[in-house]
């Protein structure tokens, strides 16, 4: 990706972000506000993420759980007994990645590129694929739409952990790196489009 192409797509994004946060701030604060009351929590998720340059950073999400003792949790989260039903919600339509908005505002994300990973994934890539670390993370972005269904796709493995690590992770690597090495401006918005539609 070349200089120019980043300069770009960070004006795009703040241009963006900027509306969106205008047009949905709204939906958010009261989103928030429900998940409060909903979890007994803060209406707000925020997870250390590994971002461009292998910085982490913390994501923002509407909280979609809450706090259940004795839980053994695995990567499979779609039939996770701390979802609440208004969480289910959130998930579902994606209403809890809105807030992802102000990363992007604040230039922790982009709106497409590879997904921000929790750490010991994109913090452990090496020699060519380190080339995914050279970007901002995304809020979409075509590894994403590729696994549209992941949760449901782990959810019928009998080792949803080792699933993803050795088939869902590489492949996400693969598509990450053909992503930046063919990047077009034209190309992000037809991920935007195809992640609405």
């Amino acid at each position: 990706m070349k200089r120019s192409d980043k300069i770009i797509k960070r004006l795009f994004d703040i241009i963006v972000s900027s509306i969106g946060l205008l047009l949905v701030g709204w939906i958010i604060i009261i989103a928030a506000i429900i998940a409060r009351f909903d979890t007994k929590l803060s209406g707000f998720f925020k997870q250390k993420r590994v971002g461009q340059h292998g910085k982490i950073f913390k994501v923002l999400k509407l909280r979609s759980m809450k706090n259940v003792e004795g839980i053994n949790t695995t990567v499979s989260t779609i039939k996770d007994p701390r979802i609440t039903k208004i969480g289910n919600f959130w998930r579902r339509s994606k209403i809890d990645e809105l807030p992802q908005l102000i990363n992007v505002f604040l230039g922790d994300m982009s709106l497409v590129g590879p997904r921000p990973d929790v750490q010991g994934f994109a913090d452990q890539l090496e020699g060519e694929d380190r080339i995914i670390l050279t970007i901002k993370p995304g809020i979409t972005g075509p590894a994403s739409i590729f696994f549209k269904d992941e949760e449901n796709l782990l959810a019928n493995q009998d080792n949803p952990e080792v699933y993803n690590k050795e088939v869902i992770w590489p492949k996400k690597v693969e598509i990450n790196k053909a992503y930046i090495q063919n990047y077009s401006f034209f190309k992000d918005i037809k991920y935007i489009i195809k992640t609405f539609f």
